[in-house]
C-alpha cells in the first residue's frame, strides 16, 4: 500500500497509473490520490471540522470548494451530527469514518484505504462497508483486508497475496463460482470432526449441544455424511490458498 502511494518507492518492479511510471513522477498519482492508513494520527483538540478545513487547505482546495466537500461528506459518513466535537472524543467507528473523509476531500480518482474496518463493532463495521460502497461508483477503490466478509460485500476483484506474491487475481463472482458445487457442510461427532480435519479444507466448526456444525471445502464427494451449500467468498479464498501453498 505504501508503494502505491508513493510513501515508499518499489525494491524492484513497477507501478504505472495512467500510462506513467509512478516511480519517475509520483506527482500524478499524487494529485489523484485519496489514502487512508491502517494507522493515522488526526489532531485531538480540533473539531471535526477544523480538522477537514486544515486537510482542504493542505491540499489547497478553495475555501468554497472545501467548505461544499465537507459538508456532502460529513453527510455521506454520517457525522454531520458531531462535526463541532472534538476529535479526541471520537469512538474507534467515529475515527476511521472521519478518516475516509479526509480521503476524499480532493475528490480523488483513486482511494486506498489500508484495514478499514480493524478494531470495529459490527455496526460501524457495516457501516464502513457501506460508504467504501457507496464511493466506488465514479473512482478505484483499493482496499487491504483481512476480513473476507468485508470483500464479498464491497469488492468486485480480488488480488490474494501470499508472501508478497500474487497468488489470484479475479472477479469475485469467479472466485465463488470456481468453488461452486464443492462445499458441504455436516453435523458431526468430535471423532469423525478430526476425519474431516484430516481430508478436507475445514471453512467453519460451530460446537452444538450433539456435536459439531462444519463447513468444508471437497471436489470430490465426502466419506461423510454431508449437504451442498452455497459457497462464499471465504470458501474461495481458503480453497486459493490451499492450492498455492
Amino acid at each position: 500500500m505504501q508503494m502505491l502511494t508513493t510513501v515508499m518507492a518499489p525494491t524492484e518492479g513497477e507501478i504505472y497509473w495512467d500510462g506513467t511510471a509512478v516511480t519517475e513522477s509520483p506527482g500524478v498519482v499524487r494529485r489523484v490520490l485519496g489514502y487512508l492508513p491502517q494507522d493515522f494520527d488526526t489532531y485531538p483538540t480540533l473539531t471535526l471540522e477544523e480538522y477537514l478545513d486544515y486537510v482542504a487547505a493542505l491540499r489547497g482546495l478553495s475555501a468554497e470548494t472545501a467548505s461544499a466537500r465537507i459538508e456532502a461528506l460529513l453527510e455521506l459518513v454520517n457525522l454531520t451530527d458531531v462535526r463541532d466535537r472534538r476529535l479526541d472524543t471520537f469512538s474507534g467507528g467515529m475515527h476511521q469514518r472521519a478518516g475516509i473523509a479526509q480521503a476524499l476531500l480532493n475528490d480523488p480518482e483513486l482511494l486506498v484505504v489500508d484495514e478499514p474496518t480493524v478494531g470495529l463493532d459490527p455496526e460501524e463495521r457495516v457501516r464502513m462497508r457501506n460508504v467504501l460502497s457507496d464511493t466506488a461508483d465514479d473512482r478505484v477503490v483499493i482496499f487491504s483486508t483481512h476480513v473476507v466478509t468485508d470483500i464479498e460485500a464491497t469488492a468486485d476483484t480480488v488480488t490474494v497475496l501470499e508472501d508478497g506474491e500474487v497468488i489470484t487475481h479475479a472477479d469475485t463472482s469467479d472466485l465463488i463460482h470456481n468453488v461452486k458445487g464443492d462445499v458441504y457442510e455436516s453435523r458431526v461427532s468430535p471423532s469423525t470432526l478430526e476425519t474431516v480435519r484430516e481430508n478436507y479444507r475445514v471453512c467453519n466448526t460451530v460446537r452444538r449441544a450433539d456435536g459439531f456444525d462444519v463447513r468444508f471445502v471437497s471436489a470430490d464427494t465426502p466419506v461423510v455424511d454431508a449437504e451442498p451449500v452455497a459457497a462464499s467468498l471465504e470458501d474461495a479464498y481458503l480453497q486459493t490458498v490451499e492450492h498455492a501453498s
